[in-house]
């Protein structure tokens, strides 16, 4: 069982999401991605000021085994993208709730189909069924 931040949603894609005090909100992927990818080694960010589309491709991650998708949970404008991952990618594997974020949207909705942390949870432990 993984320790799940209680201030963060998330999706069934393995994507979470923070909203700030500033009313954008911050993406990355979950702990549980990053440990079925294993090693990552590149991740493709969207552009700045690129428009998202809820459900929607917004970056790729690449690790030693395969690269994967992650999904847009909400739509909206980039303001910010993790431009350190570009050097040192593997960073979403040490700290995927806090320095390995991927990018920073304002939504231009609010998010569909979250989950709290113990919906996640339930949804894992299910998956591992």
């Amino acid at each position: 069982m993984t320790e799940l931040p209680g201030d963060l949603r998330y999706t069934e894609e393995h994507e979470w999401l923070r909203k700030e005090e500033d009313g954008s909100v911050t993406i990355g992927i979950t702990d549980h991605a990053q440990a079925a990818l294993g090693d990552l080694v590149y991740v493709e960010l969207p552009e700045l000021g690129q428009d998202l589309e809820s459900g929607a491709e917004m970056a790729v991650v690449e690790s030693v085994k395969a690269a994967s998708d992650v999904y847009a949970p909400v739509s909206g404008e980039v303001l910010a993208i993790n431009e350190a991952l570009a050097d040192d990618p593997e960073v979403i594997n040490t700290d995927p709730y806090g320095d390995g974020w991927i990018v920073r949207v304002q939504p231009g909705e609010e998010a569909v189909d979250t989950m709290s942390p113990d919906d996640y949870q339930e949804f894992l432990d299910q998956l591992d069924d």
